[in-house]
């Protein structure tokens, strides 16, 4: 009885969901009074996007789902940090002809160098992995898989 009774209270204080028409309940959620989140964003004026938003409702997230796993202690970087990992690694020999992205494998081929202890002593991050210069963009690589897990490249 004191489910029913529960039931009841709830249905009562939801009137408005209770009532829709199913073609109004699969519509974009619209902010109601009190949602914190619609779609997994915040129902904020003003909020950033975050990752709580499902790919479904954000180009952003779904980039982000398509992703590597290791690709992602890169994603947060600063900008000071992307161009210091920058300059600090372009100058280096480059690979001949090498066209490759975020979760390319490398061939064994290409000749990966480790990061230099000054770059790592400004980016962190980078402690771990190797390099290659190519297509005047620096690829970050996991030496484990000898995937590419970050590019950069000059950003002005």
């Amino acid at each position: 009885m004191a489910a029913f009774a529960t039931a009841a209270l709830l249905l009562a204080q939801t009137p408005a969901v209770a009532q829709q028409s199913p073609a109004q309940q699969s519509s974009p959620a619209q902010p109601q009074p009190g949602n914190v989140l619609v779609n997994g964003a915040l129902a904020v004026l003003g909020a950033p996007e975050t990752d709580t938003v499902p790919a479904k409702f954000s180009p952003k997230s779904a980039a982000d789902d398509a992703r590597i796993i290791a690709a992602y202690t890169f994603k947060l970087l600063t900008p000071d940090q992307r161009r210091a990992i920058y300059q600090g690694l372009k100058d280096q020999s480059a690979a001949p002809a090498l066209q490759a992205e975020i979760g390319t494998e490398l061939p064994f081929a290409v000749d990966l160098r480790v990061v230099p202890d000054a770059v790592v002593a400004r980016v962190p991050q980078t402690k771990g992995y190797q390099y290659v210069v190519a297509n005047n963009q620096v690829l970050l690589v996991s030496p484990q898989t000898r995937f590419v897990v970050g590019v950069f490249s000059d950003v002005k």
